[in-house]
């Protein structure tokens, strides 16, 4: 992968658009999951996944390609939502789905070999409770807790996003997990 992503980006320094659409595919999915754990809004993950290709692509001719575009990519998504976590009230989106199962139709209703919804609910509950219990850890904990535990980076990679030593990486992340506990056990 490292062979292609690097093929990719030296064609898309050089102004190949289909090249930079092809990062995009690569890496829309998995930047749009940073970005909805980090800040728990979809809209929010949305904009920060298109502001940080849109970011990519005005600062592609900066990117040093003795490093990983993964790490490279990731450091710019982690950024902006820290700073949109900072710049942030919470607020509510007109737009936002109240309840995902409506609209459903009869076809959608009959027997299948899926989970159950009592399974899909409770596997939802207990995504949310993780994922608010994210939310409430402070960001430094939170932006390393979610790059090695959700996008399950190495250390190094880690280290290379945020801009720390690894020796920092590793006592957030042992602080992180003790927070995180912490919180889970008071909800």
């Amino acid at each position: 992968m490292d062979f292609v992503e690097k093929r990719l980006t030296q064609r898309a320094k050089r102004g190949d658009r289909e090249a930079f659409a092809e990062l995009i595919e690569i890496y829309k999915d998995k930047i749009f999951q940073l970005a909805y754990r980090m800040v728990g809004n979809r809209q929010d993950a949305e904009d920060i996944a298109q502001e940080t290709f849109l970011r990519v692509y005005a600062n592609l001719h900066t990117y040093d390609e003795s490093y990983k575009f993964s790490t490279w990519i990731y450091r710019i998504a982690t950024n902006l939502c820290i700073d949109r976590g900072r710049k942030k009230r919470p607020d509510f989106s007109l737009d936002e789905e109240v309840d995902p199962g409506q609209g459903l139709d009869w076809y959608s209703r009959l027997s299948s070999s899926e989970r159950t919804p009592e399974d899909k609910v409770i596997t939802q509950e207990l995504q949310e409770t993780v994922q608010d219990a994210l939310s409430h850890l402070q960001p430094k904990y939170r932006s390393i807790m979610i790059l090695r535990y959700i996008e399950d980076l190495s250390l190094q990679e880690i280290s290379d996003i945020v801009k720390l030593p690894i020796t920092t990486i590793k006592t957030r992340i042992h602080r992180g997990r003790e927070a995180l506990r912490s919180k889970l056990r008071l909800m």
